[in-house]
């Protein structure tokens, strides 16, 4: 397929890896911000054809990962009620929360359902007029349109049986935040296709000339993401600091001026807690006053819970490159892409990002 399988092909890859092996001239750390660059990553195995110099971190780019322990509990309370119908996508059912996940809570009579689209739940609310249809909203810029097209649709159609639980986060601030700890090891990003698509990369502009980093747009086939590791080292090399685009086919400064339109006339910021990281400021969406009535903690009136991380869990390391995911030992580690150890883990001793953003991949 075209812009699929061009982007494949083993000899050109290697040929980039080539050039990288001849360029790189000291140890660099470059991390690739979004999950599904780690799992094309992981899954064609381009980190271990890299050169040794070269240390690929996996930062906090998977909604799976950091929605917050406070937001799956309540989603597990809300999808408890008998009134309720709860629309998620799939890989959220398994995140464990306090105490079990939404596969817990189905098990026990909850009505949770995977649907494949936030206008999925939409329909879901027509067809069950005597029930009230809640879709857990995760994600980062890129499924923010759609979520808020839902809340549009829903209000067009007169729906009053519709709700969302918002739980958005964006990148930048992310970066922000790992960019100025102390501990802090990256020295360049990967910064995702698909993000960028709808926001484009000109806020990534002042993060790059604040901290002397190297951003890259980056795709998601083995040939992009290749190109875009040696143009990350090619600045690295040379001094330079600067926002390049990689992935023009898809991508450009300003992004797609209609989506953010319409994700400014529904949602606005708001400071957000990241699971295993912890509160970073105006690093979130939540649904405008004006668009209260769509709102599940509200309709609901969901309390603040007490939900706190097990010190075990070094997931917030692992998403801000300070360690890796074989520096597991909450399960008796280390955790691979061949054996991870959230496969096995107690919902009880909180999410394992060596499972939802590595060992999966595999």
């Amino acid at each position: 397929m075209k812009h699929l399988d061009e982007y494949r092909q083993a000899h050109l890859v290697q040929g980039i890896l080539e050039d990288l092996r001849r360029r790189v001239t000291r140890p660099w750390v470059i991390m690739e911000i979004c999950g599904g660059q780690t799992h094309s990553i992981v899954r064609h195995g381009l980190d271990q054809l890299l050169p040794e110099a070269i240390e690929l971190v996996h930062g906090p780019g998977c909604p799976v990962c950091v929605t917050s322990l406070e937001l799956i509990d309540k989603a597990q309370a809300i999808a408890a009620r008998p009134e309720v119908i709860f629309a998620s996508y799939g890989d959220m059912l398994r995140v464990p929360g306090s105490g079990r996940d939404l596969f817990a809570v189905r098990a026990a009579g909850g009505d949770v359902r995977v649907v494949y689209s936030p206008l999925d739940a939409v329909r879901l609310a027509q067809e069950n007029p005597g029930r009230q249809v809640v879709f857990f909203a995760i994600g980062f810029e890129t499924t923010a349109p759609a979520n808020v097209m839902s809340v549009l649709q829903a209000r067009a159609l007169g729906l009053r049986n519709y709700s969302v639980l918002v739980s958005h986060v964006c990148v930048p601030p992310a970066m922000h935040a790992i960019l100025g700890s102390p501990h802090n090891r990256v020295q360049g990003f990967l910064a995702a296709g698909h993000v960028c698509t709808v926001m484009g990369y000109h806020e990534y502009e002042p993060i790059a000339a604040r901290y002397g980093v190297p951003i890259v747009v980056t795709g998601f086939e083995p040939l992009d993401l290749v190109q875009g590791i040696r143009l990350t080292v090619e600045q690295l090399e040379s001094g330079r600091a600067e926002v390049e685009n990689a992935y023009a086919r898809a991508v450009t400064r300003e992004g797609n001026a209609a989506a953010q339109q319409v994700i400014g006339q529904v949602f606005e910021i708001c400071d957000r807690n990241w699971r295993g990281i912890g509160r970073i400021p105006a690093s979130g969406w939540r649904l405008r006053p004006e668009y209260a009535e769509f709102d599940a903690e509200q309709r609901f009136e969901v309390q603040a819970l007490r939900s706190e991380e097990s010190p075990l869990c070094i997931a917030g390391q692992i998403l801000q490159g300070l360690r890796r995911p074989a520096d597991c030992r909450a399960f008796g580690g280390p955790c691979t892409p061949e054996h991870p150890l959230g496969a096995t883990m107690v919902s009880s001793e909180g999410a394992c990002a060596a499972y939802y953003r590595y060992g999966r991949s595999a």
